[in-house]
């Protein structure tokens, strides 16, 4: 059952939790999501961490960068509106036995303000009806000094204008999409996955072993990844119908009114990973 409440939208959040339910992630490699999770976490402070640190993953889903996390800190706090999705989180962290887990939206987080010694929400607070209350939120949690670790989909700052054409095209068809019933809608996300996402993917990856500058292409993010990895993230991308996209500036803006400071991106995709500072 999905939670009821304010900054989250119920269609929305029962979406995702039957996606984690049906791709659990454990048809993605170790290999493969550690490179991920190194990927996401590149800007995160884990030396400013206290020993037996304590935070949060707002918006875990299936769990799997809570189950690397979780390695590294003293207790993890693992929040999702979804029932689904934390069915799912704690199967996958069941021999963490310092995860918590907690069903919950952002505007209901069920921890004491300024207690937590660090938090993340990676790919979530784009999906939310008010990302900057969002945000807000998440940092109302936290100790003075502690991190912030936002991923947010960006505005596609800087990228050529047929680029961001294919992208505006690409939109469309996500609103299309994600209105469907969803039987219909995963098949058609899978449709995608392997006539889209793989071969723009893999001809991105020749192309380079060519010795071609490949950043600009359509999904040339996914060369090295799986085609689970593609599966997932086509329904992820297609099936949702509440994205929001933000530029760097905007993103370094919603930080800073949060109360985060000493703000720093991360110069690699994907785009836009952001660290910060509670004041």
């Amino acid at each position: 059952m999905a939670l009821q409440g304010e900054n989250l939208d119920p269609d929305v959040v029962s979406d995702f939790g039957a996606e984690w339910a049906r791709f659990d992630q454990t048809g993605m490699g170790d290999a493969e999501t550690q490179a991920l999770f190194d990927r996401y976490f590149a800007v995160f402070p884990w030396e400013k961490l206290p020993a037996a640190a304590e935070g949060f993953d707002l918006g875990c889903g299936s769990g799997r960068w809570a189950q690397l996390a979780a390695r590294r800190v003293g207790t993890l706090h693992c929040i999702d509106p979804a029932e689904a999705a934390l069915a799912v989180a704690r199967e996958k962290l069941k021999a963490e036995t310092n995860a918590r887990f907690h069903h919950a939206g952002v505007s209901a987080i069920p921890l004491a303000d300024g207690s937590m010694d660090f938090g993340y929400s990676l790919g979530v607070l784009h999906h939310v009806p008010d990302t900057a209350a969002g945000i807000a939120s998440c940092v109302a949690k936290l100790k003075p000094g502690a991190p912030m670790l936002l991923y947010l989909y960006y505005a596609l700052d800087g990228k050529p204008w047929l680029f961001r054409a294919i992208w505006q095209a690409s939109d469309l068809v996500r609103k299309l999409v994600s209105a469907l019933p969803r039987p219909l809608k995963f098949a058609v996300c899978q449709v995608i996955a392997a006539l889209v996402y793989w071969p723009l993917a893999r001809g991105a990856g020749l192309l380079e072993r060519l010795g071609m500058k490949v950043e600009n292409l359509p999904l040339s993010d996914y060369r090295s990844l799986s085609f689970y990895s593609m599966r997932t993230d086509a329904l992820d991308r297609f099936g949702t119908r509440l994205e929001q996209r933000f530029t760097r500036v905007q993103i370094e803006a919603m930080m800073k009114a949060a109360g985060l400071v000493d703000i720093r991106f991360s110069d690699q995709a994907p785009f836009w990973c952001a660290v910060g500072l509670k004041a």
